[in-house]
């Protein structure tokens, strides 16, 4: 086991080379994937893993050619969200709310573009489509910048499947984003507490088990919010209850973390108690970026830990096999 926990893991990481750390890390331990991001967070610069898609390309493929052959995961919704921008060479891509504007068939060309070049790049998961309902227009996160594509449940649905047949297409797997939906909140939880307890629809919490096992990939984000009629005392990523509830509708669906490093996450708990929480409350994998904060030289320790509770049994090891499974259904899935 301690050489495949980090299958656990989809880490980030500064520069555009592969730190040592993270080679270490994936002798070490496996490691299931790698998030890479344009801007970086700690130099307020855009000079982080990205500079264009010669660069990515080469990147990805000695990513891909780590121990246990790490995916590349990317957040390239379109529009204010899109690490691969037209300024550097690569497609162009509109925000969810312009897109949905578009005639149908513009849509595809569009999707086609993008996807195909996601597969080229080495690219293997997109953190998209967002199908949170555009329920508060002035939602820090989401409406105001765009990130849904309508107010209309079914108009997010259609657009979702329209990414969905070009994912495919493509062989890109899609993550849907961010259960249970969180088109309604008020707060950014990059920043704050998210409670969504109020704002939450059933057919927003139905949209997600009727999209996930239809779609490529079959992955889910679990957002840092809370919902108190579930679980008062617990984020979503942190609660058995809610992973229960969502396990539940889809067995099989990879349950993935937004970012670990969240504001509204850290104010409860560091990075490697969350990181334990999560995992041990039934989450697939735990997405720390390594953007918000550089805890680069601390990712060892937390597998390590990882590895150690399940060695005493505090971490359920079937459980953790099951997620492990998962992961590599995705690998063998994307090759």
């Amino acid at each position: 086991m301690p050489m495949s926990v980090g299958e656990l893991f989809i880490l980030g990481f500064y520069g555009k080379v592969i730190p040592a750390w993270l080679q270490d890390f994936a002798a070490r331990f496996g490691l299931g994937g790698v998030i890479l991001f344009d801007y970086s967070c700690q130099t307020r610069q855009y000079d982080n893993n990205i500079a264009s898609p010669g660069q990515v390309q080469a990147l990805c493929a000695e990513i891909a050619a780590l121990p246990s052959g790490p995916l590349v995961f990317i957040d390239q919704e379109g529009g204010l969200v899109r690490r691969l921008k037209d300024g550097l060479g690569f497609q162009p891509l509109p925000s969810a709310k312009d897109f949905n504007l578009l005639a149908t068939e513009e849509k595809r060309q569009i999707l086609a573009a993008s996807y195909g070049e996601l597969r080229r790049l080495g690219i293997r998961y997109n953190f998209a489509p967002v199908v949170d309902v555009d329920y508060n227009a002035d939602n820090p996160n989401i409406g105001r910048i765009k990130r849904s594509y309508s107010a209309d449940i079914g108009e997010v649905e259609a657009n979702a499947r329209l990414v969905d047949a070009a994912a495919r297409q493509a062989r890109i797997g899609l993550c849907l984003k961010h259960f249970p939906g969180i088109g309604g909140a008020n707060v950014d939880s990059h920043l704050d507490f998210m409670d969504i307890s109020d704002a939450l629809r059933p057919e927003q919490e139905e949209l997600f088990y009727a999209l996930a096992p239809r779609t490529y990939g079959d992955a889910v984000l679990v957002s840092h919010a809370i919902v108190r009629q579930w679980d008062a005392g617990n984020l979503m990523t942190l609660s058995p209850v809610g992973i229960g509830r969502l396990r539940r509708r889809l067995p099989e669906t990879l349950l993935i973390t937004d970012d670990m490093q969240m504001q509204g996450l850290q104010k409860a708990l560091g990075t490697q108690a969350a990181s334990l929480q999560a995992i041990g409350a039934g989450m697939d994998m735990v997405c720390i970026g390594n953007n918000l904060f550089d805890q680069e030289q601390e990712m060892a320790a937390i597998a390590a830990t990882v590895a150690a509770r399940v060695a005493d049994g505090v971490l359920d090891q079937a459980g953790i096999g099951r997620s492990i499974e998962r992961v590599r259904k995705r690998k063998a899935l994307l090759a």
